[in-house]
């Protein structure tokens, strides 16, 4: 979308003694040698630079020093009009924009024909639009008033959607949003206060509103930040975590505080997980460790004996 800018014409000047434009290379005109104490000088010549005709008592023009006729010089130099396509004469406003020239008359909006001359107005397609012409036309609707979003104006835009910034308010409070967080809803849009406050859930923990990120235990939500091991407190979230008495552990709180310790190696048997461990007379061992006390041969699914503490296998144990 071309942004709307003011523009300014080039002043059109005299026939008589003005300057036309001299700093883009237009010539000025110049009156006519004729008059009294002229008498000297009007004993010369002075012909068109191109239809040598006499300039004595005309009107004439200048272009790098060299005198011109007005009617040679509007047919060699004047710019043509973009509108008209007529040439812009020397006695006339010549208003350009990007290179491309107009006469006054002719610098008009293209649908309303309003003239432009010292007046915002756009582009579209290379034709001139006054600023309300462009902006029924091309701007983008308010998705809540429905009305056009002037060019220049603020506007805020959320999921292809366009609002003004007064428009763009919370379905609760209706305050303006503008550039503060908010979190849309049901195709509605709420401020993070009034969303809180109507919709977010609390955590059991610190009884605050969950907004993003919470944690269901035992159908009852928490932050991420406050469902933690009861032991160590660490965040519980995303690992394996287990419980007693209604209170949450991480694995290795658990198995330190409550698990039963091996007979051999005396580390918690936390029995998770599916794994497997052997108990004899209120003993316990991993399978790993179930073992001849004397010779190490796994005793797991063997027949075995006891010796004080100890287990060994049957042939271990015939020389006791």
């Amino acid at each position: 979308m071309p942004s709307a800018a003011v523009w300014r014409g080039k002043a059109g000047r005299s026939a008589l003694a003005k300057s036309l434009n001299s700093h883009r290379g237009r010539p000025k005109l110049r009156p006519s040698l004729i008059g009294e104490g002229s008498t000297a000088i009007m004993t010369e010549r002075y012909d068109c630079h191109y239809c040598k005709e006499s300039l004595f008592g005309k009107k004439y023009v200048l272009r790098e020093e060299n005198p011109y006729c007005v009617k040679c010089y509007e047919s060699l130099y004047s710019n043509s009009c973009e509108e008209c396509k007529k040439p812009i004469g020397c006695n006339t406003r010549d208003l350009s924009y990007k290179d491309r020239h107009w006469h006054e008359d002719c610098f008009q909006c293209f649908q309303c024909k309003r003239s432009l001359v010292d007046k915002p107005f756009s582009t579209k397609d290379e034709q001139l639009l006054c600023t309300e012409c462009y902006s029924n036309e091309y701007s983008s609707k308010c998705h809540d008033c429905k009305k056009t979003i002037m060019p220049g104006s603020r506007k805020m835009e959320h999921k292809g959607n366009s609002w003004h910034e007064t428009c763009f308010t919370c379905q609760r409070c209706q305050q303006p949003i503008g550039t503060k967080s908010f979190i849309p809803k049901e195709n509605h849009n709420f401020c993070v206060a009034c969303y809180e406050k109507q919709f977010a859930m609390q955590c059991v923990h610190c009884k605050k509103p969950i907004t993003t990120g919470g944690v269901t235990y035992r159908e009852q939500p928490w932050h991420k930040d406050c469902f933690l091991c009861t032991s160590c407190k660490q965040q519980l979230s995303g690992q394996r975590f287990t419980s007693r008495d209604d209170f949450a552990y991480c694995l290795n709180c658990f198995c330190n505080l409550y698990a039963k310790k091996c007979a051999s190696c005396t580390t918690p048997i936390s029995g998770l997980g599916g794994s497997k461990y052997i108990s004899f007379e209120e003993r316990q061992w991993h399978n790993d460790c179930f073992n001849c006390k004397k010779c190490s041969v796994s005793l797991v699914g063997r027949g075995f004996l006891t010796e004080r503490d100890d287990i060994l296998c049957p042939e271990c144990g015939k020389d006791i």
